[in-house]
């Protein structure tokens, strides 16, 4: 191979190298409660997006509802609630607002609590709502109990008491949830721990009215955590769902618990799992859940990031069923910042090009030569002469007269 040849050959070499590892890397991405987001460049705002800036927090009327009053101000937790001041802190509460809204002789007060995000709201709402209360179709999810009605919208949770509730009363709080302001997409998503509670096929469903998510031990504790929250681990970065299923034995209660690492998973299930080990003692006594379940039917396991406790009054098959459909889906995803090129893709496509360019430049000099070389080898041997000119008998012929 010639010289030209073997730079040829190191220059394509190094820059197929280059490409290969300069692209979108895939990664197992975690939980978006443990990932950091790039800083991403502010967007013009829009005329006709709401959000907080540009939308008061609580309308001054909806429906035929007229306010009745100021608008309060809500700015730290335990003027939002003094009893739950603490969990409202680990939900990630901002600010709120309350309001008492008047229409005929019937009364709403409305308190509306914000957080960083979605998360948060969801989180407030199950912390307040009681398991087994009747669903309405208000925001993202609402329940209600005779006069009062909770309902979260994006980062802000509502609750609301009214005098009277009437076939039109949840329409007035769907317009009402119209009027808060809309957050950005980012901070629309609830927790994605709640989409890893299995379905059953065949059996008991999933209450949805009974879902609990805590990001800390004092939510935890108050919304009925069956584990006790030392054990569970928060100061890890710990965030806990909580649901219960009629099964056909029974009922029974799963827990799900995402960690930022699997290894952070691995450790914390083993310390469960010694925990359960050795039983209801007085060195190591049960929560109430676990006491009140039936023997055998408590049990633990790990998938991945997460760990899943069941426990209650289902058989133990059943148990042991419920708990083998938990399952870890990892998703699959670039880094961040992965749509920009960087600098190695760069000169790997810059080297690429080079090496492109001199291989149709090559290629058309050899196809040229042939053309050129190969017509008039051609047409040498039309005229019947040879085709190459070195058979040529040359002499030289001079014109004397």
């Amino acid at each position: 191979m010639s010289v030209f040849g073997h730079r040829l050959a190191g220059a394509w070499l190094a820059a197929s190298l280059l490409a290969s590892g300069a692209g979108a890397i895939p990664v197992v991405s975690q939980r978006m409660v443990t990932a950091a987001k790039p800083a991403l460049p502010t967007a013009a705002p829009s005329s006709t997006a709401k959000t907080a800036a540009s939308v008061p927090f609580l309308p001054e009327n909806f429906a035929g509802w007229r306010r009745s009053g100021a608008i309060l101000p809500i700015t730290s937790a335990p003027q939002a609630d003094a009893a739950n001041a603490a969990a409202l802190t680990e939900y990630g509460f901002t600010d709120g607002a309350t309001a008492t809204y008047k229409r005929g002789g019937e009364t709403m007060t409305v308190r509306a609590l914000r957080f960083g995000d979605a998360t948060g709201a969801y989180g407030a709402y199950t912390f307040y709502r009681h398991s087994g209360w009747p669903r309405e179709e208000i925001g993202t999810g609402a329940a209600s109990d005779h006069t009062r009605i909770l309902f979260w919208q994006g980062e802000t949770f509502v609750d609301t008491t009214v005098s009277h509730v009437s076939a039109m009363t949840a329409a007035d709080l769907r317009e009402l949830a119209t009027n808060l302001p809309q957050p950005a997409t980012d901070k629309s998503l609830a927790p994605p721990v709640v989409a890893d509670l299995p379905n059953v096929p065949g059996d008991g469903p999933l209450d949805p009215q009974t879902t609990h998510y805590a990001l800390g031990p004092v939510g935890y504790a108050g919304s009925g955590g069956v584990l006790p929250p030392a054990l569970v681990g928060f100061d890890r970065g710990a965030e806990v769902v909580t649901a219960n299923y009629a099964l056909r034995s029974g009922p029974a209660t799963l827990t799900l618990i995402n960690y930022p690492t699997p290894q952070m998973a691995a450790a914390v299930e083993q310390q469960i799992a010694a925990y359960l080990k050795s039983g209801n003692t007085p060195t190591s006594p049960w929560t109430a859940p676990l006491a009140n379940s039936t023997p055998g039917s408590v049990e633990v396991k790990r998938s991945g990031p997460l760990v899943a406790v069941v426990c209650g009054d289902a058989v133990p098959d059943d148990a042991h069923r419920l708990l083998g459909l938990v399952h870890y889906e990892a998703d699959v995803s670039k880094l961040p910042g992965g749509d920009a090129p960087t600098e190695i893709q760069k000169t790997a496509k810059l080297l690429l090009g080079i090496v492109l360019l001199v291989t149709v430049m090559f290629a058309a000099a050899l196809i040229l030569a042939l053309l050129l070389g190969g017509g008039r080898a051609m047409l040498r041997l039309a005229q019947g002469k040879p085709a190459s000119t070195v058979f040529d008998e040359e002499f030289t012929r001079l014109d004397l007269h």
